[in-house]
């Protein structure tokens, strides 16, 4: 007698695709900055912070706010960015994110956003003065179309992030052989 095969992953390879799964794809989103473009003034989004942002946002139990830290670091490294800059600026977003935790009982899609549009600008405008600050003197109108495209490609990242939390969190189902 054949016994069923379960088409599940073992339960250690869900663990580990349940704590990977975000930090690579906020990793990867860092690293779209390495793709071959050219434009004469940013418009491209920091992708890795909207993930980032998205991730908190969506499962706000996942990470603690020093995760920051590193990926800031990571972002730092793969943006070319002064050094500090991402892991100051992703930190305090992420406790500014804790920070409405604390004080909503609950929110909707309209909260979040604005949420994330504040955490988005802070963390833009934010790295422009610290740019500025070390000797790139760049006008700030410069990255105003980047804010906005990054505030409106939010919600594209936040259902990307929910697409990707039901796939790492997805045990598979059981199939019996015939």
């Amino acid at each position: 007698m054949r016994m069923p095969t379960s088409s599940a992953p073992p339960t250690r390879a869900i663990e580990v695709r349940a704590q990977v799964v975000p930090i690579v794809s906020t990793l990867l989103g860092s690293a779209t900055a390495l793709m071959p473009t050219v434009a004469l003034s940013p418009t491209w989004p920091p992708l890795g912070l909207l993930m980032l942002l998205a991730w908190r946002l969506l499962r706000p139990e996942i990470w603690p706010a020093w995760i920051g830290l590193p990926l800031g670091l990571a972002d730092d490294l793969l943006t070319g960015q002064t050094l500090g800059t991402g892991m100051v600026t992703w930190t305090a977003c992420l406790l500014l994110a804790d920070l409405v935790e604390g004080r909503l009982l609950w929110r909707d899609y309209w909260q979040e956003w604005l949420l994330a549009a504040i955490a988005i600008a802070f963390a833009m405008l934010a790295g422009w003065a610290i740019a500025c600050w070390t000797g790139g003197a760049t006008p700030v109108r410069l990255i105003l179309p980047q804010l906005a495209i990054s505030i409106l490609c939010f919600p594209i990242i936040g259902r990307l992030c929910a697409r990707l939390d039901r796939w790492r969190l997805a045990i598979g189902k059981i199939r019996a052989q015939d």
